[in-house]
């Protein structure tokens, strides 16, 4: 490479790193959200994380057993929140009934009309809330974590996966992880890094991308040497499991039953 060829390329890479930095959530949307849900919360209750400097939202839920199994932090799909009836809420109200205390978090977000590709500068954004999660879990005597993600919360999640390196994070479940496979790579290159065990879990009437790439995801946890991918495909199920939320709950808890503590 010539100097002056050398010198545009070192220019780009610095565009798109400044770029990819001053992306950020759309706080204003993040306190809308945080305003609907807050008072109208039935189950569980607000919990104020801070990440980055800014505070977000995330709703705790306790154990409604004898015996604390371990931790959920559940990560929502495109431009909704922590409590969206489909998969989130499911997910964070019922597992607490199998021993696990969840804590669902607001993601970041962007205008209702982005696109996924779009969000794709905001995962810099992502580890920090998911390690606040972390500690809000431990600061509760939990030691045993499990990451959920749902759509772009399970391409999100798996980006954290694939650069954790907190033992007490045992395992990882993405549900309907779609996000333009092919236009986003970032899901496939993040799933090759991740040595816990994966579920990877969906609807057999799921979007066409969930669908046509299960093959694909698969074949990247066994070339990474991931012997703990497990696929499982819930009949009649969509993308957002409407009317099957039970039989959801259902296969997640039973599939992390095994991360439970003893």
């Amino acid at each position: 490479m010539n100097v002056k060829v050398k010198h545009i390329f070192n220019f780009f890479i610095a565009g798109l790193f400044i770029s990819f930095n001053l992306m950020a959530s759309d706080f204003a949307k993040e306190k809308r959200w945080a305003d609907q849900i807050v008072d109208d919360l039935m189950v569980g209750e607000a919990q104020w994380l801070s990440a980055e400097g800014k505070k977000f939202l995330g709703i705790y839920t306790k154990n409604t057993t004898d015996k604390v199994s371990g931790g959920v932090i559940v990560l929502h799909g495109l431009g909704i929140h922590p409590n969206w009836v489909d998969v989130v809420q499911p997910l964070r109200s019922d597992l607490p009934d199998e021993g696990w205390q969840t804590i669902a978090l607001q993601m970041p977000v962007l205008r209702n009309e982005a696109e996924y590709k779009e969000y794709v500068p905001l995962f810099s954004g992502v580890p920090p809330r998911v390690k606040a999660a972390i500690s809000f879990l431990k600061s509760k005597g939990v030691k045993n974590i499990i990451i959920v993600g749902h759509s772009l919360g399970s391409t999100m999640g798996a980006y954290f996966m694939s650069l954790n390196k907190d033992p007490s994070v045992k395992a990882f479940v993405a549900v309907g992880v779609s996000g333009a496979i092919n236009e986003v790579p970032w899901y496939l290159n993040s799933l090759a890094k991740i040595k816990v065990p994966v579920l990877d879990i969906y609807g057999s009437d799921d979007l066409p991308q969930v669908l046509t790439a299960t093959e694909k995801k698969a074949a990247v946890a066994r070339a990474a040497g991931n012997k703990n991918y497990d696929q499982i495909m819930v009949e009649g199920a969509d993308h957002f499991f409407k009317g099957k939320s039970d039989e959801l709950v259902k296969q997640v808890a039973s599939w992390i039953k095994r991360f439970a503590e003893k």
